[in-house]
């Protein structure tokens, strides 16, 4: 009787090709969703708009990118789809085609939907391939990932302070380009992510995955934790995102173009610590990170409101680099927890960062309306004091399957 050949899976070789390749993807998915908040001066200006209808835009953003990703991580958990990356992408580049031409303010909310809707395709499906390719060092390769996406959010406000300030909204088509490039890399990915699927349902093999001793309800209690501490983090990133821009012109009397490179630097120091967090949470026990990057940035934001240019600068960049730490951790953190439902994690996460971000831009620009947007940063200087919740958080002691 003749033998039939079983290719396997090497599931302890990390590979970098593909964690590479979907970091990339990452970077060009959230470089298009960086031009939303970078073009807030030129749409203020253009269309006559108010903080609270700014914040609206980026509500209606976020929301879409918020509300369907844990469905498609539920989805995709039980029925995985490697060409939903592609089909993300290419939502996003339709809703950056219709932004560029949008004239009518409806015309801007549909088009930053369709930039949601694709975000929210991309993340779930995505963080799964990272893990796949993680080869157990899954801090790591969340961190890749991650890295790949603030470095898109942080060149993206560079890029239109260089290309959109002096050239006009339409020139944002050229962002399309991006978008394309990203469709024919996530396509390749798809390919290498079906033949692993494919594999996986003809191979035993056990994934890495860590077995928690935790009852039920201590697992939801602390993923209630870490989505808490989610919050704090996003919603001071939101502020700083979104108004970082106007405080800087408003305190200092700056031009528009200094404050999107003073942007860019605290957007690039997000990106270091976020690589940074997970090799060190792969190494040292990501609650400690957690600890450190929440609540360690404390005393920096605290003092932040009160500074002058120079030092505003040196301490954003400063929060930038510990804050950043925290989501590859906290994300990691969860899946460990809840192994077999990756999708499901990663969409819950991204999406309550989005619907977070989203919510707290829509009411910081309703409170800077009222009191000012200096009023704004001192009272969002207090959230990362909530890290000290992170001592609920149980000490994860799993072992392999």
């Amino acid at each position: 009787m003749e033998k039939v050949q079983t290719q396997t899976i090497d599931t302890t070789k990390i590979v970098y090709p593909i964690l590479f390749m979907i970091s990339f993807s990452h970077l060009l998915n959230d470089l298009i969703q960086s031009t939303i908040p970078s073009l807030y001066p030129i749409l203020k200006g253009e269309f006559s708009l108010s903080f609270a209808q700014i914040g609206i835009i980026t509500l209606v953003f976020q929301l879409t990118a918020s509300i369907l990703q844990p469905f498609v991580g539920i989805y995709t958990d039980k029925k995985p789809n490697p060409r939903s990356l592609a089909i993300g992408m290419g939502l996003s580049m339709a809703g950056l085609l219709l932004l560029a031409a949008a004239h009518q303010y409806y015309m801007i909310l549909i088009a930053v939907a369709l930039i949601g809707m694709g975000s929210s395709i991309f993340h779930p499906e995505a963080s799964r391939v990272a893990q796949l390719a993680s080869g157990g060092q899954k801090g790591l390769a969340q961190s890749i990932f991650q890295v790949g996406g603030n470095s898109g959010s942080a060149i993206g406000p560079l890029l239109v302070a260089l290309i959109i300030l002096p050239l006009g909204q339409g020139y944002l088509a050229l962002f399309a380009i991006a978008a394309f490039i990203g469709i024919i890399v996530l396509w390749r990915i798809g390919n290498w992510y079906a033949e692993r699927l494919s594999l996986k349902k003809s191979a035993q093999h056990s994934d890495n995955i860590i077995e928690i001793q935790l009852s039920r309800k201590k697992v939801i209690f602390s993923i209630s934790v870490l989505l808490a501490l989610v919050f704090s983090k996003y919603i001071y990133l939101a502020s700083m995102t979104n108004y970082f821009t106007f405080f800087l012109i408003d305190k200092f009397h700056i031009s528009v173009k200094d404050s999107q490179l003073y942007l860019f630097m605290f957007l690039a120091a997000v990106a270091i610590g976020t690589i940074l967090g997970g090799k060190l949470g792969d190494k040292y026990g990501r609650k400690k990170i957690i600890w450190i990057s929440i609540l360690g940035a404390a005393p920096f934001t605290l003092c932040l409101p009160y500074l002058p240019l120079v030092w505003t600068i040196v301490f954003a960049v400063l929060i930038g680099l510990i804050i950043a730490s925290a989501f590859s951790a906290i994300l990691v953190y969860a899946t460990d927890l809840m192994p077999n439902k990756i999708g499901l994690v990663a969409g819950l996460f991204f999406g309550f960062m989005f619907g977070m971000g989203g919510i707290g831009s829509a009411v910081l620009g309703a409170v800077a309306d009222d009191t000012g947007i200096e009023y704004v940063f001192k009272i969002c200087a207090f959230l990362p004091l909530m890290g000290v919740i992170t001592a609920f958080l149980p000490n994860i002691k799993g072992r392999k399957k």
